[in-house]
């Protein structure tokens, strides 16, 4: 019986990094995400402007 707890007290004790490093993970990954938003925003208007550009020279070409 004593080797049934220490097997599954081993076990979770080796689902704790898994536990803990997936949290990071996690965390990181928001973090990610608001820097690609920030990017995002911050590339929007000379986007629009280099698009603006790009079709007008389009246009003047055709």
């Amino acid at each position: 019986m004593t080797s049934i707890f220490v097997a599954v007290g081993l076990a979770v004790t080796g689902l704790v990094p898994l536990a803990v490093l997936s949290s990071r993970v996690v965390v990181a990954a928001r973090s990610l995400t608001r820097e690609i938003e920030r990017a995002n925003d911050r590339l929007a208007p000379a986007e629009s402007r280099f698009k603006a550009l790009i079709g007008t020279s389009r246009r003047a070409q055709g």
